[in-house]
């Protein structure tokens, strides 16, 4: 059973920056989601083994994702932050290196970390 472990959420002013940690174990494809009240879950990131990255529209420019194999975990950079990227952010792996914007294709999910920014 693989566990991912989400941390580094916050509360944070419009423009301000956070950074996400991931821990997950092994050779796998690494996303993050989002959710925000009353909305669908959305992708934000994901990258490969090779550290080949995939964005979502409304992050891309702003967000960045990597890993760190070393240490099992992967980061996701947030900055210029604005309110609304106000959300639940979830860390998600697969098996399958095949990249993928769909939550339904992933495997394992973390418990999921609040990220709230301020006008």
């Amino acid at each position: 059973q693989v566990q991912l472990v989400e941390s580094g959420g916050g509360l944070v002013q419009a423009g301000g920056s956070l950074r996400l940690s991931c821990a997950a174990p092994g050779k796998m494809f690494m996303g993050w989601f989002r959710q925000a009240p009353e909305k669908e879950r959305e992708f934000v990131a994901s990258i490969n083994w090779s550290g080949i990255t995939y964005y979502g529209a409304v992050v891309k420019g702003r967000f960045t994702i990597s890993r760190d194999d070393a240490k099992n975990t992967v980061y996701l950079q947030m900055n210029s932050l604005k309110p609304e990227d106000t959300a639940v952010y979830y860390c998600a792996a697969k098996f399958d290196l095949r990249p993928s914007w769909s939550q339904a294709e992933y495997d394992y999910w973390g418990q999921g970390t609040q990220v709230t920014v301020s006008s």
